[in-house]
């Protein structure tokens, strides 16, 4: 109840930005001392600021997980923990879904569990506590974290394990009446699109970047606003306003946003200054946003982000036409291209496979002249950049998502070759 009355308070009391700035640097300063100092990986530093730690990341971090955390859990330990079930005593275990073939870890203490619980809430209900919520939740990996819902007695969340098939689930889903549905994008749309039952009030998007063309099948069926969480291993990291806008959590982590080459997006550094058990300091995240121009209208002094793009690893790097050297293409850039060559594109899959060869997969029931636009739109796009590729293009069935779904994909490294 602490976390979630704090962040009310919080909400109502930082209107600036100099506020938000006063408010991580008394936090941080306390955090510093007496999280982050006494793990054994910065032991000997002399640490008074955020800039006197390294920048670390997942290979870092996997690699001295027990250096990391208080707890002394080691990297072995913690992956026994995950598969049986039985974390160390007074501590939780979870890990991420490892969509880029590079899973995540993180142990937390109880405490953690329900501070992590009284933000999430305080950010996504405004009417609780006095409004009940029942909540589906609809992801690829249950963790710890969702466990705690259920002990507040004004709400109601079960987990539906997406790995079973988001067919196989609806009628469950269906059953239980949800009042608010968390779920990856893809998700939301197949239900969207096949049933006409669920009623929700709310809706949250989740653990993939949010297309338009999925945004817009899903609020057009439900007729409500399709909110967005920005969630990963490395924390809470955003969560969208009454408007839509989502807004960094700056009141529970700091960023730093590093600017991409030759695009307007950053990639965040984050330092979670309210975990107590592992260190999350200065810890590379391969995310790729593109901040909001303008302010929102709900006055929120936490900066706001225009789009979750995608991740770092999945920018195309492509040869150079005719020349040496390669050039770089973001996901948000092959995305539209696609999407705007013929609006009856719904979906696709776009791969990088070589240095030069990219794959694209359509519908099946797309007409063969919208297979045409949309492969004439990616080689336009790539020419005017300078960049040399073979486009080819197949036409299959795309199925219902099982795991985190990325439409933009570079399979490809050069240091493969």
């Amino acid at each position: 109840m602490t976390a979630f009355l704090r962040t009310r308070r919080l909400s109502r009391t930082l209107k600036t930005r100099a506020d938000v700035e006063a408010w991580q640097a008394e936090r941080i300063t306390a955090w510093l001392r007496e999280t982050v100092a006494a793990a054994p990986f910065y032991r000997g530093r002399r640490i008074e600021k955020l800039d006197d730690l390294p920048v670390v990341d997942k290979s870092v971090l996997m690699a001295a997980f027990e250096k990391f955390n208080r707890a002394g859990v080691t990297r072995e330990e913690g992956w026994r923990a995950v598969e049986s079930g039985r974390p160390p005593k007074g501590y939780s275990v979870g890990a991420s879904t490892g969509t880029s073939g590079n899973r995540g870890l993180f142990v937390i203490s109880h405490a953690e569990r329900y501070e992590w619980l009284g933000v999430i809430v305080a950010k996504l209900l405004p009417g609780f506590p006095l409004e009940k919520a029942r909540i589906a939740l609809i992801l690829p990996l249950n963790t710890a974290l969702y466990g705690a819902v259920n002990r507040t007695g004004r709400l109601r969340l079960r987990f539906f394990d997406l790995r079973r098939g988001v067919a196989t689930l609806t009628p469950e889903v269906v059953a239980f009446r949800p009042d608010t549905i968390i779920a990856p994008p893809t998700v939301l749309r197949w239900l969207a699109e096949h049933d006409r039952s669920l009623r929700p009030k709310r809706l949250f998007s989740s653990a993939e970047v949010l297309d338009p063309i999925d945004r817009d099948i899903v609020e057009a069926r439900y007729d409500i606003r399709l909110r967005e969480i920005y969630m990963a291993t490395e924390g809470l990291l955003a969560t969208s306003c009454a408007h839509g806008t989502l807004h960094l959590a700056e009141d529970v982590v700091h960023f730093e946003l590093e600017p991409v080459p030759e695009s307007d997006l950053v990639s965040p550094i984050v330092s979670d200054f309210t975990r107590e058990t592992q260190a999350m300091a200065r810890y590379r995240m391969n995310d790729l946003l593109r901040l909001k121009n303008d302010a929102c209208l709900c006055g929120s002094p936490l900066r706001a982000v225009a789009e979750v793009v995608g991740r770092s690893d999945d920018i195309f790097v492509l040869s150079r036409a005719g020349g040496e050297g390669s050039i770089p293409v973001t996901p948000d850039v092959l995305r539209n291209a696609i999407l705007n060559a013929d609006r009856r594109i719904a979906d696709f899959r776009l791969a990088q496979t070589g240095r030069r060869t990219l794959s694209l997969t359509l519908p099946k029931d797309l007409l063969a002249e919208t297979v045409e636009a949309a492969c004439a739109a990616l080689s336009n796009l790539l020419r005017n950049m300078g960049a040399e590729a073979r486009i080819a293009a197949v036409q299959q069935d795309l199925p219902p998502p099982t795991v985190k779904l990325r439409r933009v994909e570079r399979r490809w490294r050069a240091e493969e070759t």
